[in-house]
Parts: C-alpha cells; structure tokens; sequence
C-alpha cells in the first residue's frame, strides 16, 4: 500500500535530530530564537498581550510554561497561546522569502512552551524549531498561494502543523504517533484574512494554532489517532482550502538537506510594506524632500501585494501597521518606521494625513518579485525622485546582521526586562546548544519586579 503524505512526513520528522540540521539551519533558527524572544516581550506589553496574558493565568491548571514577559507560569498550551499573540502584536516577527507568513508565533511558542513543560534541553529546543518552521513553510509551498487568495491567514493555517510537528519532537512522538497528531491539526486548522482594521484580530490568529499544535501532539501521545490522509484525501487541508496546490511540494526532497530562509523585520509593520518603506526612507537619504512640498506620491507595486495595505486614513495604530500609504508616510517625516511611529497620537498629524492621501498605488507586473515596489516622488519644484525596491532590509539578499538583530532585540527586551537581564538572555540564547533545561532560559523571560 501506498504510504500517504502525513505518513512519508511523519517518517522524515521521526528520524530528524540535532545531527541531522544542517549548520546553516541551526545558525537561522538561534538568530530567530533571540528576534522571537525581542518581539514577544515587547508585544506582552501592548494592549493584545496583556488581555492575553490575563487570559490565560485566568484559566488556573499547572504552573508548566512561561508567560513571556510576565511574572507567571501557566499550563503549556495556554503559554504558547499568549506568547504566540504577543510575539505577534508589534509587527516586528519574522518573515518567509514571500511575505507570507510568520515562522515564530505558532511554531516557536508551541516548542518553547513544550520543551519547558518536558524540561528539554537546548540541543532538543533547536532540532524541534528545525523541523516545525520546515513542515510550516512546506504546508505553505503545497498550499499557496491559492489558500491566501481564498481568505485564509496562512500563518495560523500552516503554521499549526509546524506547532504540530515542533512539539512532538519534544515530547518524542513515534511516526504513527506523529500521523495522528498531523491529522489532529488538520481538524483544528483555521484563519482568515478578515483581520485588518482597527481591532486586534490580527493579534490573535497565531494564538490558537500554538494552542492546537500543542494539544494535537499531545493527544495523539495519549493514544488518540487521527486522519492519516489529513493532505491528500478528498475532504483534507488542500482540497478544502485551496482550488490549486502542489502536494509534491510536502514531501520535496525528503532525503536533501532542507534549505531553511528566515528573513526579519526592522520595521513594526506587515512585511509586504517594508519595500515601500526602504523606497522612501533611500529617497529621503539621497535627496531630502521636504515633506511639506511633496506634490505626488505613486507606488508601483507587483499584483501579488497591490490590493492590500491600501488604507491611508488608519483609525488606530492596528490599522496603520498594514497601511503602505502611512508607512511612507512616516518613513519621509521621521526616516524610520519603528514601533513608536505607530500609535494612535500620530494618527491625526496633518502632515502625515497629507502624505498618506497624496499615496496612489498602482499595478505593475513587469516588477520581479511578489512584494516588489517602485515609488516615485514629486514635488512642488518640479523635482522627481525613484526609487525601486526588491529586496527590503532584513531580506536573505539585504540581511540584518547578527550585531543589527542584537540591537533590535535591545531595543525591543530592555524596558521590560532591564538591561542586565537581557544581555544574560541573548548570552543564553547564543550558547543555547549547552543549556540543559529550556526552563532556566525562560526564567529570564519573565517581567522585572516593579
């Protein structure tokens, strides 16, 4: 018999261990471990991680896992649902090579809230988040982009069989184990693309997916089975959430090294903006235009992103982190685009409520790449400024570096942390094939004592 997809998966899971990631991949992953953990302590501040926050130390059960950023330990599956909602409040988490989804949310929160509830060393840590951001982004190859034309939020869609799959690499599932618990996942999956506007719905999505990866490793570890053609059967994930996929592409070169592409953020907003932005922010640096006689302002962007990220009057800081035209708009104004940009007091300023109206976005399918843009700028002098970019800072081709990502973790972990307790955690992190207990990293997760 023919064995199905979850099950070829299953077997390649099983088999993987620390050995077996490639050094390239382990550097990828430790560099996101320290981006992720940056981000999920500064979003545990913001009004989404505190509610969920709240949420989850209401719920009562075992002290298991860490709540990032706060003075508690919960049972794990609701740690990794509020770490997964903070590390995805600020708009500063990582990103695929096509702007697609987020790695870190469901997929580090599942395995970081799991490897502490095991008590899991670091060597364990870095073969779980491996292989849970390669069957994350394999699910997405086989699905997309047919799933995020649909409606679908690829990052809780895809990312809870990367949960999945980093979980039972904790608690060391056997493949007919782990088939289950992919079948499982696959009765839980969901997100929808309904999330932009002044709420924070987009905050939550990542939050059940971690919550889910969790629960389905788990379960299927009791003994409960699940679908073994959770992919390829006739009512499965592809055929109910796609009209076109490419199901070869979740079991691609199996028996290759996989090659693992993580890209970051330095701007606290939607990726597919962030081209945008680098075209502003080199225009402001080449030519300093005074934003008060900008006459015009055309973005030119591929048909892949063009129809979204249009609202130029954002009504809170939510909104305006998946607005192109304010984005430009403060990326002229302050030349960076950080999270202090965004927030509900800047929204009503009327040179950025200028700039913002005067963004005309327009479609171009000679630009090369998905999230490709060319702005030209005006002014009232007659002067005309382009720029085009293909790849944003923080891109594979345009990376961040080690000391750049260090910096934005500082900035990000100090005021809830303090200094001295984040410089210990980075240290942490670099050396975290040595550490034993995954529990003595995430104790320096937690909040400073007011």
């Amino acid at each position: 018999m023919t064995a199905t997809l979850s099950e070829r998966i299953a077997d390649h899971f099983t088999a993987y261990d620390y050995e077996k990631v490639p050094a390239a991949t382990r550097h990828a992953v430790k560099r996101l471990l320290l981006d992720y953990l940056g981000v999920a302590l500064a979003g545990s501040q913001t009004g989404s991680g505190q509610v969920a926050r709240r949420y989850a130390g209401s719920m009562g059960g075992h002290a298991q896992s860490t709540l990032v950023g706060d003075r508690t330990r919960v049972p794990a599956m609701q740690a990794a649902f509020a770490n997964a909602i903070s590390s995805h409040s600020v708009e500063l988490d990582d990103i695929d090579v096509l702007a697609l989804f987020h790695f870190s949310p469901p997929v580090y929160s599942a395995a970081l809230a799991s490897a502490e509830q095991a008590g899991a060393s670091g060597k364990d840590l870095l073969t779980a988040l491996a292989a849970g951001c390669e069957m994350m982004e394999r699910v997405s190859k086989a699905a997309n982009s047919s799933l995020r034309n649909r409606g679908y939020h690829t990052t809780p869609t895809c990312g809870i069989f990367g949960a999945t799959v980093a979980t039972a690499k904790i608690l060391g599932l056997s493949a007919e184990q782990l088939v289950s618990a992919l079948g499982l996942a696959g009765a839980q999956s969901g997100g929808l693309m309904e999330m932009y506007g002044p709420s924070m719905q987009k905050r939550f999505n990542p939050g059940p997916a971690a919550r889910s990866g969790h629960t389905s490793a788990t379960m299927a570890q009791l003994g409960f089975t699940g679908a073994a053609t959770i992919f390829d059967g006739e009512r499965g994930f592809l055929a109910a959430f796609t009209d076109a996929n490419q199901p070869d592409e979740l079991v691609a070169g199996l028996d290759q090294d996989y090659l693992l592409e993580i890209e970051f953020k330095p701007y606290s907003c939607a990726r597919p903006i962030h081209n945008a932005i680098d075209c502003a922010l080199e225009i402001r640096r080449k030519h300093a235009p005074d934003p008060k006689r900008v006459k015009s302002i055309e973005m030119a962007r591929h048909p892949d992103w063009a129809l979204y990220h249009q609202n130029a009057r954002p009504r809170t800081y939510h909104e305006a982190q998946v607005s192109l035209p304010y984005s430009v708009a403060v990326a002229l104004t302050d030349g960076q685009a950080l999270f202090g940009q965004y927030n509900n007091q800047r929204l009503e300023e009327p040179l950025l409520r200028e700039l913002s109206d005067l963004v005309r976005i327009t479609v171009d399918d000679s630009l090369p790449r998905g999230v490709s843009c060319r702005m030209t700028l005006e002014t009232t002098d007659g002067a005309r400024h382009v720029s085009q970019v293909d790849y944003p800072k923080g891109s594979i081709q345009n990376s961040m570096s080690d000391d750049e990502l260090r910096a934005k973790f500082d900035s990000l972990a100090v005021p809830v942390i303090g200094a001295a307790q984040a410089a210990r955690l980075a240290d942490n992190v670099a050396d975290i094939e040595n550490c034993s207990d995954v529990r003595q990293l995430m104790e320096l997760t937690m909040a400073s004592a007011k």
